[in-house]
C-alpha cells in the first residue's frame, strides 16, 4: 500500500470547497445586487464571483493530485493549491478566510511531505550457478 499524505489532501479539500463556497457567495450577491438595478457592481460582483469558482476548482484539483501519493504529483498538487489559495482572496474573500487557511496549510504540508524510505531499493543478489 502506498504511503500518502492524507492531512494535506484533506486539508486542501476542505479548504478548496470553502473556496467555492466563498465563489457561489459571490455569484449570489452579484444576483441580488443585479435585481435591485446596480448594474455594474453585478457585473463586478459576478466576475469576483466566477473567478471564486475557478479558484475553488482548481485548488481541489489540487488536492486530488496531493492525494496521488507519486512525489513530483504531490508538489505540484501543493504549488496548485498554495497559489489558487492565495488568489482566492480577489475572487471568493479567501473561503470565509478559513478556505485559504487551510489550503494554505494543506499546501505547506503536500510541499514538505517525503515518502518513507521503509521501502527496499537494493537489487536482489544475483542467482547463484549450481
Amino acid at each position: 500500500m502506498a504511503e500518502k499524505p492524507t492531512a494535506a489532501f484533506a486539508l486542501s479539500l476542505i479548504g478548496g470547497i470553502f473556496i467555492l463556497l466563498g465563489g457561489i457567495v459571490y455569484a449570489a450577491a452579484a444576483s441580488a445586487v443585479g435585481i435591485l438595478g446596480f448594474g455594474l457592481g453585478a457585473s463586478v460582483l459576478a466576475g469576483l464571483g466566477v473567478f471564486g469558482l475557478i479558484c475553488g476548482i482548481l485548488t481541489i484539483l489540487g488536492a486530488v493530485w496531493i492525494n496521488s501519493g507519486e512525489k513530483d504529483k504531490v508538489r505540484n498538487g501543493a504549488i496548485l493549491v498554495l497559489i489558487f489559495s492565495i488568489l482566492s482572496w480577489i475572487g471568493a474573500a479567501g473561503g470565509f478566510f478559513i478556505g485559504f487557511l487551510l489550503g494554505l496549510i494543506g499546501a505547506i504540508l503536500g510541499l514538505t511531505w517525503k515518502p518513507s524510505t521503509t521501502e527496499s531499493t537494493a537489487k536482489p543478489a544475483p542467482p547463484v550457478p549450481p
